[in-house]
C-alpha cells in the first residue's frame, strides 16, 4: 500500500466535490455509504455492497471515536479503511 500520507491526501468524490480522504467528515462518510449501497444490485454491482460496508464501518468507527475527520482515527485505522473502501483500488488502480 502506499504510505499513510499519501493515502491521506487522495482525492475522493463527496456527491459535490473532491477532497482528500484525510479530511473526509462523518457526514461525508455516511453520505458515501449511502450512494454506493443504493447502487448495489446484481451481477457486476454485487462488488459494490463490501465497499458501501467499508464506508459504513468507517462512519461508525468515526462516530465511536469521537472523530471529525478520518486522519482523528489514527494512521492504522485510516489506512485499513481506505483500503476496504477502495480509496485505494486493489492492485492500485481501478484500470
Amino acid at each position: 500500500m502506499s504510505d499513510v500520507a499519501d493515502v491521506l491526501r487522495r482525492p475522493v468524490y463527496t456527491g459535490e466535490a473532491y477532497k482528500p480522504f484525510g479530511e473526509f467528515t462523518l457526514a461525508d462518510a455516511e453520505g458515501r455509504a449511502a450512494e454506493l449501497a443504493a447502487a448495489t444490485g446484481f451481477g457486476p454491482t454485487a462488488r459494490v455492497a463490501s465497499v458501501a460496508r467499508a464506508w459504513s464501518e468507517l462512519a461508525r468507527a468515526m462516530r465511536s471515536a469521537g472523530a471529525a475527520t478520518v486522519v482523528e482515527l489514527g494512521e492504522s485505522a485510516a489506512a485499513e479503511f481506505a483500503r476496504r473502501a477502495w480509496v485505494v483500488p486493489p492492485g492500485g488502480s481501478l484500470l
